[in-house]
């Protein structure tokens, strides 16, 4: 990693998210950055700070978790929900939906209140986290880990389905979008909570950057070096559930951001130190979630397309390389 790497992410880093702030507000220009309107100022303020904000926590805890679990599981797809993590965030929403069912409220006033929709979506990504820290303290081998993470997401997604399957169209609606992911929903408390979230799974990852080196090799090998494997993919564990549960709760689902950046980072710095992959991976899933989120409401000033939509556009194609270039892609 070199320092010209660093500052070009760095410039590219403020450019794009100069232009999320600023970008189709009306009768702003450059030469006045400083000299707001009223009206200016309350969506600079209330709604784009706070969104360029939750892109950029976003794409970091996206792209760590994403690193981890793939140095985990050695496997190259692996994402960051691939706990279940998601699943259970979903569940969480879901039952959320079904109270105002069966309390006859109505939804749009709860999805206004972001609070209860990320307490109800953290309480669900916890419910997993525990389930699988208890799993991993009885189970050894990581593959079997793996299998019990996925199974309970198909498990938590089939309760999903049947609560849907009773809700109204009005809050199906609702929970469909909230599927399809936004960057739009937090306030700068929100953000705040967000941030320290991040922040902390962020630095359990960057602690144990030397232990993910010795990971990649294999437990095994990470094993004679000295490392305790268990306790390591523990934390692993609770920092990636910090990150992607975060993002699930303040953002919804967001797909691809977590396969694909560590993937892009490999291929344009050539390295494999999982303390510099990390550290670029910071820049680069930044950069594509603020790409994605201007692109989302490039469309129309009154219409922003899900930003699920966008990053999968991101995402598929490193895929694709993904699978022609491995030779061997380790799965269960």
């Amino acid at each position: 990693m070199k320092k010209i790497h660093i500052i070009i992410l760095l410039i590219l880093f403020i450019v794009v998210a100069l232009i999320d702030l600023f970008y189709n507000i009306h009768n702003f220009n450059f030469y006045n950055i400083f000299n707001f309107t009223d009206n200016q100022r309350i969506i600079l303020f209330q709604f784009r700070i706070p969104k360029t904000l939750t892109a950029v926590f976003a794409g970091i805890a996206l792209s760590t978790s994403g690193f981890q679990m793939q140095t985990v599981f050695r496997n190259p797809l692996a994402g960051p929900y691939i706990l279940g993590i998601s699943s259970g965030a979903s569940l969480g929403v879901a039952l959320l939906v079904m109270a105002t069912i069966g309390f006859d409220l109505s939804l749009d006033h709860y999805f206004a209140t972001n609070l209860l929709l990320v307490t109800s979506a953290f309480a669900g990504s916890s419910l997993v986290l525990i389930l699988i820290l208890f799993i991993s303290k009885k189970i050894k081998n990581v593959l079997t880990i793996l299998i019990f993470g996925v199974l309970f997401g198909y498990l938590v997604s089939s309760i999903v389905n049947i609560l849907q399957y009773f809700a109204s169209n009005n809050t199906l609606k609702s929970f469909f979008i909230w599927t399809m992911g936004s960057l739009g929903n937090t306030s700068l408390q929100d953000t705040l909570i967000f941030g320290i979230i991040v922040f902390i799974g962020l630095l359990i990852s960057i602690i144990l950057s030397k232990r993910l080196n010795l990971l990649m090799l294999g437990d095994d090998y990470a094993k004679t070096s000295g490392v305790n494997v268990k306790n390591t993919r523990t934390l692993l564990f609770i920092s990636t559930s910090l990150l992607a549960g975060s993002v699930v709760a303040f953002c919804g689902p967001i797909g691809f951001i977590g396969i694909t950046v560590p993937h892009i980072v490999r291929i344009l710095f050539k390295t494999n130190s999982a303390l510099k992959i990390q550290i670029l991976s910071i820049f680069v899933g930044s950069i594509i979630m603020l790409l994605s989120d201007i692109i989302s409401q490039s469309i129309s000033a009154n219409i922003v397309l899900p930003i699920n939509s966008i990053t999968a556009f991101f995402g598929i194609p490193v895929i694709f390389y993904i699978l022609l270039t491995k030779k061997e892609i380790i799965s269960i």
